[in-house]
């Protein structure tokens, strides 16, 4: 290398660097501005041969060979702000712009932003901010969250433009150090080796082409412009676009072609579906069947795939455990010797917070407190003669990471009195996160004293009496301080009793699952001892060598080096706590120097804290260590921070053999460990393996993808004694061949025992015996699992890939969390995420592993950065490692759960996520592109012919679905109003032979009597009005006349006053004084489509109609003449008006069906008469009964409930205006109640109101006295599917208040028949009164088979079931029968078709003024294609089934059941099935407690699902995954589209039925003001 002869920069120049570096780690200039100062301020002292670029920040001396891993243009110099350095390598980062450049030269991909009211963006971002200085420095103990390695100053990151002075060197080099590489992976050959990193060389040379000439900005791929810098491609590299499912077609996502936050919804949404109209799936051929015929997908293994080829690996077997002569039997016995022959000698010494020595601990001085605490927590805890500890018991060791000569007191003393220590972090609050699982150990290990500190004890959190409160899920615990002064002195004659290492359990150390439960691994005394001799030989350790401990010394590697294996050889361990290293990260290093330590114990993110710090400190000398032993070096990006470590410190004295990676895990305490050399010519072994060959489990140097490569660093060989082994990570566990992937096993005196409790899991992991390929085990001992995979290379050197609790499967193939978030970290711009602060992990949806990044965002990053950067990370994971990401959220900074050392908790990240209460700011899920397992679209099957399936009243083999009420004809009763043609008549023979009899009473709010009506008094008011029709309106007969008026008598006399005057009445709810605006033009277009000549009202309303806001929105002089009803003449008519034809019109019924559309309905005089009779008979109404009834009295079956049927039956109705509820809930309820009704009648809006207003209040309502129980009837009058969920919980919440369980039914009308069936007093039986019908039936069928039109019968609680309760009793005189839609032939009983209706009181058609009445003609008289072609049937528009029950009604005969499923108008086809709206809601609705109510909607191919948010704003980003993962496991949907509304914006008609098209058409005018937009991707 005699080319990097470096020149040396002048002070000032450096000095200016310096400043440079500062300015653009504290964010003050940008990337760009950066570079451009800097080449402008060396490039004066370049040499300008393109191949002779020099690095400032290098010193004279020849360097190891690198490989593509670890070049050596680390700039160390200046800081890589908090780049976290565990997951750090130039050539990923390199990788990831490559790999985002490629897919930006394909194009863009425009996908609309998310859009979020303005109050969220901003609260959201700011309420968690911490300062700059304090980023979350922490550690990470869990899966994967990229460890909490915070900065120390701001995020400058060296791009690529730097590392390209010198690149051509570079590359060289990197080909030298890959041969070297080559060697150490057992399947490549030589020149294989060199020549992947000579072809990913070649792309990064391309990438950077000639940049050092002119030193220009690095291509920018972060704009938004299209006239960016294209990447350069190098010719003939496989270019081949691979068939993997990438976004959309993987291009850039743009921010929505500049389309502005608040943009209107439909322009993004367009945008969205032409992203979405592409095919992005791989055609999969093979399904495995999912119970039923909606087969999902299940991913082929590609017959391309690499495969293992290697022969069977061999167990490795570490090198004999030389017994040493002086070697202790026992670790209290070196105690006591190094405690009696040396007590001066140091043991531990403690920092403060500003690095000076705080306390230094003799081995005297721990013989002594050690025996003191052992005397003490044996004989002063309980009574003499009950101590509350004995040997053998458990203890909590809870003392702080600032006090580890406490910590190593108490556990000394707890071997000395053979209790067995659990060490566990403090609790700090009651909430930490996990804390409760602690609690669970520490009870499963039956613990029940814990030893602390006096400074701990004082700060743990207390109750107002000053005791500590019992932590969430903590067993009660007996708090014992372990200071000196506050132990009894042990007498004369007590002495420990010392024996040599055995069986018995020495300590217990804790471990975190994946899924954030926590296991105690128990470790035996001899095991504790053999670990400490293995580690003494491995690491060479002589008596009294100095050692700086930087790691956590209650487990793992910080336990077994800085407190056991140190006592056993009398070493002199300095401890540099956790809280100095966020003062100071540079206290270890020179601690080191300080005392000429000769080994230091760190993390990679210690030694990364170092490089950003060190900036020229002069007086660093390493030259005194001989080992630097890497923690966590079994982290693939490890190697990253310890090559920058040694290119920065080789200067300044560290020699290179020193670093020595360390591969451990709780199970299997130390795995492997690299032996410090002295031969420092032999290089550490490398391996730069492809990670689409990882993810297929197999080990392949050469790698297609020049991009997706992971360098490995070795970590040794097997530890002394021990044999070690790889097997396959599922299944079996069979031995690996040499080049797969594996578990490692070890077999060995020195690892964990069994999980303390559990010994099904121990026996799978500590017990386990490898198989070799004929299925022989191949040792007679077990073996235990180390939770590690990896496998073993050449030279019996071992290499770890990742972690069993990182691993990820997706699709068949595996990923590593830890290399998910490398490359999340790689992607630009830096500025964006806290470093330390990324969690990754799976969540499973539909029968896979979804893949689920959380990171903690800047406070001060805007929705576009946020939004890019998400879209770039997705790209980035996508071309890298070939996996979809299915969801990515940022969270404000600060609000992930930590760990006690401050990484991230991953699985209560994970558990937060999976409940909706994580929070964030911004969500992107891509359910698109990862969900590629769906069921294949359905295509319709052609229906069978008429010609083979009818034989007499059978139909394929099944009865004929058809139905009938009883037989009007038949019926004898002693019905008077039979003979009279028309209800005025009824009205007028009432008023003469029952003049006195009340027919109507309206009640108030407060349940008093508003007003009532005898029969006399509503036909001389109904005179009157027919009188003032004809004088002061002028009407002709037939004329039409719009009744606007609030629910009351008023109405009932009007409609009457029309029926005298030969007037057809229309009534027409009134406009809502409130909401004009919206309400008014609804009335005027119910008057204008039904042709009225006039209008009649009250004064009140009149006042309203002419008011300044009702002119605003419909002008005054438009309306037709308004009669005003309060003010009638006092004269009666001369004749009263008698039809001449029964069958002309009575009335018309208009209504606003639930798709949006007005219909009215004509009904003649026939029909009204026959439907007032019906009902008489279904429900057995006389004059002596009372009804109550609490209705819409405007439309359907309420109207009629309300106005006609009292007058047809005498009997007394009683009304409760619905809205009168809204100011008393309990109205209708005392209603009923004190007149002692039987029989009433409401809609589910009304039943709503009372479950949610009255729950709590059931027992006040007891002692007011409201008693249910004579209801012997409580129909809910809907026309729409019966919702059960409300039924239920309604006779649930008044049960108690008497209400018989099998008292609430429900009714079904539609437009063509306002009421088809009707359950009344199904409790005769109890009532003595006869009979009128069975009990209504629920069944429960199967949700997948109704999306094919099939009924499938299941069992109640069976995956996918829905329950059905029919819609109550057919009324008399109707005739029902299912037919299919599409053909119209009739089908079989359970047979799923368009319910078919033909009645005496059927609606005579449609009412339209544009005379369109052919489209909808065959509503009201259609025909069977086959069967009985003759009788006329009108169409219901809604799907349902008949089905014979084992029933019998009153007259013997079998009860035929109806069941209703949903409106054909509302129903959605997608894939190629029918979905019904309510559904899906349901599904939505139980995700999560903040979801009051839902609508769905389709939008071209798209589903939109619509939540309205019951909780504070910051929870609507909490409802989008939920809801995207409950669709898809429910109903086999992506979502397409989630929107976060207010309570309230749903709109809702005045039967309680969802107006979804409404809502559909607000959306697509974006006025619905949402919360919160998400575009699933």
């Amino acid at each position: 290398m005699a080319d990097r002869d470096t020149l040396p920069l002048p002070l000032e120049v450096r000095t200016r660097l310096a400043e440079l570096e500062l300015e653009l780690s504290e964010g003050d200039i940008t990337q760009k501005g950066y570079e451009k100062k800097r080449s402008k301020l060396i490039g004066a002292f370049l040499p300008q041969a393109p191949g002779k670029g020099m690095d400032p920040s290098v010193p004279h001396e020849r360097r190891t060979p690198v490989t593509p891993g670890s070049s050596s243009r680390y700039h160390r110099r200046r800081s890589s702000g908090s780049r976290d350095e565990r997951y750090r390598s130039d050539v990923h980062t390199e990788a990831v712009q490559a790999a985002l450049a490629k897919q930006k030269e394909r194009g863009k991909m425009a996908v609309p932003m998310p859009s979020k009211r303005r109050s969220l963006v901003v609260q959201s971002s700011m309420d968690a901010y911490t300062p700059p200085g304090e980023e979350h420095i922490g550690h990470q103990d869990t899966s994967s969250g990229s460890e909490g390695e915070g900065s120390m100053h701001g995020e400058g990151t060296p791009t690529s433009s730097q590392g390209s002075i010198n690149m051509e060197n570079w590359i060289s080099r990197a080909i030298h150090g890959s041969t070297t590489s080559s060697t150490t992976s057992s399947s490549s050959t030589q020149s294989g080796g060199s020549g992947a990193a000579s072809r990913l060389a070649d792309v990064m040379g391309q990438t950077h082409l000639g940049k050092s000439e002119n030193h220009s900005a690095p291509p920018d791929v972060t704009s938004y412009t299209t006239d960016s810098i294209q990447v350069e491609r190098p010719q003939g590299s496989t270019t081949a676009s691979r068939a993997t499912p990438k976004y959309g077609n993987a291009e850039l996502m743009e921010t929505g072609d500049g389309v502005p936050l608040g943009g209107r919804v439909s322009a993004k949404i367009q945008q969205l579906v032409n992203t979405l109209k592409r095919p992005k799936r791989p055609p999969l051929r093979e399904f495995f069947v999912d119970d039923f015929e909606e087969l999902l997908e299940v991913q082929q293994p590609d017959p391309n795939q690499p495969k293992a080829e290697g022969a069977q690996m061999l167990a490795m077997r570490g090198e004999q455990l030389g017994v040493v002569t002086n070697w202790p039997p026992s670790l209290e016995a070196a105690l006591q010797r190094w405690g009696t022959i040396s007590p001066k000698a140091p043991c531990l010494t403690t920092m403060d917070t500003n690095g000076k020595p705080l306390y230094i601990l003799t081995y005297g001085k721990l013989w002594t407190r050690s025996i003191k605490v052992a005397y003490n927590i044996l004989h002063k805890l309980g009574s003499k003669q009950e101590p509350m500890l004995r040997p053998g018991d458990r203890v909590a060791l809870v003392f702080p990471n600032n006090d580890p000569a406490a910590f190593m007191v108490a556990f000394y003393g707890c071997l000395l009195a053979e209790v067995v220590p659990v060490p566990i972090e403090v609790p700090l609050t009651r909430k930490d996160a996990g804390s409760q699982q602690i609690g669970f150990l520490l009870g499963s290990c039956g613990v029940t004293v814990a030893l602390t500190s006096d400074a701990c004890h004082k700060g743990l959190p207390k109750s107002p009496t000053g005791e500590i409160p019992q932590f969430k899920g903590w067993p009660k615990l007996l708090w014992f301080v372990t200071e000196s002064k506050h132990l009894s002195k042990p007498p004369r004659d007590w002495f420990p009793h010392i024996k040599d290492a055995n069986n018995e359990t020495a300590y217990i150390e804790y471990k975190t699952c994946k899924d954030g439960s926590v296991l105690g691994v128990t470790v035996m005394r001899i095991a504790l001892l053999t670990h400490c001799q293995a580690l003494t030989q491995s690491c060479g350790y002589t008596e009294a060598e100095t050692i700086v401990n930087v790691l956590d010394f209650k487990k793992d590697v910080g336990l077994w080096h800085g407190i056991l294996t140190s006592v056993m050889n009398m070493m002199h361990v300095i401890s540099i706590p956790y809280s100095l290293m966020k003062v100071n990260p540079l206290s270890w290093i020179q601690k080191v120097c300080q005392y000429k330590a000769k080994v230091a114990c760190v993390k990679s993110r210690d030694m990364h804290w170092a490089l950003v710090a060190h900036r020229d400190q002069r007086d660093i000398n390493l030259s005194s260590l001989r080992m630097l032993v890497v923690a966590d070096g079994a982290n693939p990006w490890s190697i990253s921070s310890c090559d920058a470590f040694l290119n920065v410190f080789q200067s300044k004295g560290l020699k290179p053999e020193v670093i020595c990676p360390c591969a451990s895990s709780p199970e299997a305490l130390t795995v492997a460990i690299r032996r410090p050399t002295d031969d420092s010519n032999q290089p550490p072994g490398r391996g730069v393996l492809s990670m689409p060959g990882l993810s297929h489990g197999v080990i392949r140097v050469d790698s297609e993808e020049k991009l997706s490569v992971l360098t490995l660093q070795d970590v040794g060989t097997v530890m002394p004694g021990a044999l070690m082994c790889v097997v396959k990570p599922d299944g079996v566990p069979q031995l690996c061949k040499t080049d797969e992937i594996g578990e490692l096993c070890v077999c060995s005196i020195a690892t964990g025992t069994s999980y303390y409790g559990l010994s099904g899991m121990t026996k799978n992991t500590f017990e386990v015996f490898p198989m070799n390929s004929v299925g022989a085990p191949i040792s007679e001992y077990p073996f235990t699992r180390t939770g590690l995979l990896g496998f073993v290379g050449p030279g019996g050197l071992c290499f770890i890939a990742g972690k069993m609790d990182g691993l990820m499967v997706v699709g068949g193939r595996r990923h590593n969390a830890d290399d998910i978030v490398a490359t999340a970290l790689a992607v630009e711009p830096m500025k964006f995420v806290y470093r330390g602060r990324i969690a990754v992990f799976s969540i499973s949806v539909l029968h896979d592993e979804r893949i689920v990044v959380v990171a903690e965002q800047r406070p001060d990053s805007t929705e576009e950065d946020s939004f890019q950067w998400m879209s770039r990370v997705l790209q980035a994971i996508d071309g890298i490692h070939q996996v979809g990401v299915y969801c990515l959220a940022l969270v404000p900074s600060n609000t992930l759960p930590k760990t006690p050392l401050g990484g991230i908790h991953l699985s209560e990240t994970k558990q937060l996520f999976l409940e909706g209460s994580l929070h964030p700011c911004n969500v992107l899920m891509c359910p698109h592109t990862c969900v590629t397992n769906l069921p294949k679209p359905r295509q319709k099957q052609p229906e069978i012919g008429p010609a083979s399936v009818m034989v007499g009243n059978l139909v394929s083999g099944k009865r004929i679905a058809q139905a009938s009420g009883r037989d009007l004809g038949q019926m004898e009763d002693n019905d008077q109003a039979r003979k009279f043609l028309f209800l005025s008549e009824v009205l007028q023979w009432r008023a003469q032979t029952t003049p006195d009899h009340v027919l109507y009473t309206l009640l108030n709010c407060r349940g008093t009597i508003a007003s009532s009506l005898t029969c006399v008094q509503l036909h001389k008011r109904a005179e009157k009005i027919a009188t003032m029709l004809a004088e002061r309106g002028h009407l002709q007969d037939g004329d039409h006349v719009a009744l606007v008026y609030p629910p009351g008598i008023d109405l009932i006399a009007a409609f009457y006053g029309c029926l005298y005057a030969g007037c057809v009445p229309i009534t027409v709810r009134p406009p809502h004084p409130q909401n004009i605006a919206t309400t008014l033009p609804t009335v005027k277009m119910i008057v204008e489509v039904s042709r009225s000549a006039c209008m009649m009202t009250t004064a009140g309303i009149c006042k309203l109609l002419r008011s300044k806001e009702a002119s605003a929105a419909v002008d005054v002089r438009t309306w037709p003449p308004v009669l005003d009803t309060d003010d009638l003449p006092k004269k009666k008519p001369p004749i009263l008006y008698k039809p001449s034809n029964p069958d002309t019109l009575a009335y018309l019924d208009f209504s606003v069906s639930t798709t949006g559309m007005l219909a009215g309905v004509k009904m003649s005089h026939t029909a009204t008469s026959a439907f007032c009779r019906s009902i008489k008979l279904q429900c057995e109404l006389y004059p002596s009964r009372e009804v109550a009834i609490c209705l819409d009295p405007y439309c359907g079956l309420g109207f009629v409930l309300w106005c006609l049927c009292s007058v047809y039956s005498g009997h007394q109705s009683i009304l409760i205006p619905p809205s009168e509820l809204e100011v008393n809930p309990a109205l209708w309820l005392l209603a009923v109640s004190q007149y002692k009704v039987r029989d009433t009648f409401c809609s589910y809006s009304v039943m709503e109101l009372c479950t949610k207003g009255l729950g709590l209040q059931t027992e006040s309502l007891k002692s007011r006295p409201l008693d249910l129980s004579r209801v012997r009837t409580c129909v809910v009058v809907a026309e729409e599917r019966p919702r059960i969920a409300l039924t239920q919980s309604f006779s649930k919440l008044f049960k108690d208040l008497g209400l018989h369980p099998r008292a609430v039914s429900t009714s079904f009308g539609c437009r063509v028949n306002l009421a088809i069936c009707l359950q009344p007093h199904r409790l005769g039986k109890l009532a003595d009164q006869g009979t009128s019908g069975p009990d209504p039936t629920t069944v429960y069928v199967d949700m997948r088979a109704l999306r094919h039109d099939r009924v499938r019968l299941v069992e109640r609680g069976s995956p996918h079931s829905l329950p059905l309760m029919e819609s109550g009793k057919i009324l008399p005189g109707v005739r029902i029968i299912i037919a299919n839609p599409e053909t119209k032939g009739p089908l079989g009983d359970s047979h799923l078709g368009e319910i078919w209706v033909c009645s005496g009181h059927n609606a005579s058609g449609y009412f339209t003024v544009y005379g369109d009445e052919a489209l909808q003609s065959d509503h009201f008289n259609s025909r069977l294609s086959f069967g009985d072609t003759q009788t006329i049937w009108a169409r219901t528009g809604y799907l349902g089934f008949l089905r014979r029950t084992e029933l019998t009604d009153a007259s013997g005969e079998r009860h035929d059941a109806l069941y209703v499923v949903g409106a054909l108008d509302e129903a959605m086809e997608l894939r190629g099935m029918r979905y019904h709206p309510i559904d899906i809601e349901t599904s939505v609705i139980r995700t999560h407690k903040s979801i009051t109510e839902c609508a769905v909607f389709t939008w071209t191919n798209l589903l939109v699902v619509v939540v309205e948010l019951d909780g504070s704003e910051q929870e609507a980003l909490d409802l989008v995954p939920l809801v995207t993962n409950v669709v898809l496991e429910e109903h086999y949907l992506i979502v397409g589209v989630v929107v976060v509304v207010d309570i309230g914006v749903i709109p809702i008609n005045s039967r309680g039925e969802k107006q979804r098209m409404h809502l559909r058409d607000g959306f697509l005018a974006d006025q619905l003001d949402p919360i919160y937009v998400a575009y699933n991707m």
